[in-house]
């Protein structure tokens, strides 16, 4: 009798990797991009990405670093001295707060503190309070991490800011941590000095870290009616005692535009970094000298251009929203911060447009791409259905055309 060959073993990949949704933002600016290339008139409010070029000084910086040897070799893990203490200098200036530069790690854009700061603090099954709408790469950083997001809704009638009710009504005994973003992506909404207070006196009261992600905290406007520009004040200066149960993660990405340059960093109780340290020294080691070379001039030179840069999203914040606001059906929520726009459009959905009816926010966006060769990102990326986010950080002339479209196509 012929013994039969054993069937052979077909290797697995990993589960949780593959539950790992690609980022809805990315996925839909490149279909966006793809598109254009093909020749199509796409415009596309999908990347959260400045228009502008970094400013020149800061280039310059880097260039005079490429000349310096030490800048090929590795430098500790943690970041140039130099820009820790940048970093530090920014966290009093912006934060309110003191820190030892030994308190901050330099990481490989923001969206590597995020994940560093979820893996320092959370353990198996630990749940997460997610306000929502929530940046997309949160949800899928805390389940990397074996943690469970408990998402908090806070719609249009709210500014989409949660309140210190409803994260009590979701906490539970396995709540620990809290994440906080202000100013929002993909809402733009800011929370006041006394809104951030109460949060993070809540946050202390029962002993919750918070993961706040102030990397839009100098792109910040005037509200409605009002010259006086919007602050977004940090939980640690609203409440200082609760910088102990509290990580920061910043960039230079969006103040500078200097998104592909990829530095952030993370600031926090020396525990955490101390930890979280470990993790990087053996996930990427340093992050490019010569962009953190880039990054201390960003920190330590001029802001005039990057003032300059805010005061151009404001006017194009203004024009959005004024534009937006003529569309029957949206409500458009003035955002006070960031650069993006997230009008709720309910009052579109179940209605007929060129001779399909949408029911979510994601069938809305692809009637708008392929009727009007607009992109824009559809709610379910950020949480429930029934919104779009649009990134204002783009031409002038190609938001005004953007929109025009859009109110035509929803005016027949």
């Amino acid at each position: 009798m012929t013994e039969r060959a054993p069937e052979s073993r077909k290797p697995t990949l990993s589960k949780k990797l593959s539950a790992i949704a690609e980022s809805a933002t990315l996925k839909v600016d490149a279909k966006a991009k793809a598109l254009k290339a093909e020749g199509r008139p796409v415009v596309s409010y999908a990347a959260g990405e400045p228009d502008f070029a970094t400013p020149q000084f800061i280039v310059d910086a880097a260039a005079e670093a490429l000349a310096n040897p030490a800048n090929y070799r590795y430098t500790p893990a943690a970041g140039l001295p130099e820009l820790r203490e940048a970093i530090a200098a920014k966290t009093l200036r912006d934060s309110g707060l003191e820190v030892a530069p030994s308190q901050v790690i330099v990481t490989n854009g923001g969206k590597q503190s995020v994940y560093q700061a979820f893996q320092a603090v959370v353990n198996p099954g630990d749940e997460v309070l997610l306000p929502a709408p929530y940046w997309t790469t949160y949800p899928e950083a805390i389940r990397l991490a074996d943690g469970v997001p408990v998402e908090v809704f806070a719609g249009a009638d709210q500014e989409y800011k949660v309140t210190v009710d409803q994260l009590e009504a979701a906490r539970t005994d396995r709540t620990t941590v809290l994440v906080f973003v202000s100013p929002s992506n993909p809402t733009g909404s800011v929370y006041s000095p006394e809104e951030t207070a109460a949060i993070a006196a809540w946050a202390l009261e029962h002993g919750i870290w918070i993961i706040s992600d102030e990397i839009y905290q100098n792109l910040t406007y005037p509200s409605t009616g009002s010259g006086t520009r919007v602050t977004a004040t940090s939980v640690v200066e609203a409440l200082p005692e609760v910088a102990g149960q509290t990580i920061l993660v910043n960039g230079v990405a969006k103040t500078y535009a200097m998104t592909g340059w990829r530095v952030g960093w993370m600031v926090g109780p020396a525990d955490a970094i101390k930890i979280a340290g470990n993790l990087q020294s053996h996930l990427t080691s340093n992050v490019n000298n010569v962009a953190q070379r880039a990054a201390i001039a960003a920190l330590n030179g001029p802001q005039t251009e990057a003032e300059q840069i805010r005061e151009a999203f404001d006017r194009r914040r203004k024009l959005i929203v004024s534009e937006l606001s003529k569309i029957d059906g949206l409500v458009v929520p003035n955002p006070t911060g960031a650069f993006y726009v997230y009008p709720d459009v309910q009052g579109l959905l179940g209605r007929t447009w060129g001779g399909v009816t949408p029911t979510t926010s994601l069938e809305l966006a692809d009637l708008i791409l392929d009727q009007a060769e607009v992109a824009v990102v559809p709610g379910e990326a950020f949480g429930p259905s029934g919104y779009i986010r649009m990134s204002y950080a783009l031409g002038d002339d190609q938001l005004l055309e953007g929109v025009q479209r859009l109110q035509r196509l929803f005016a027949s």
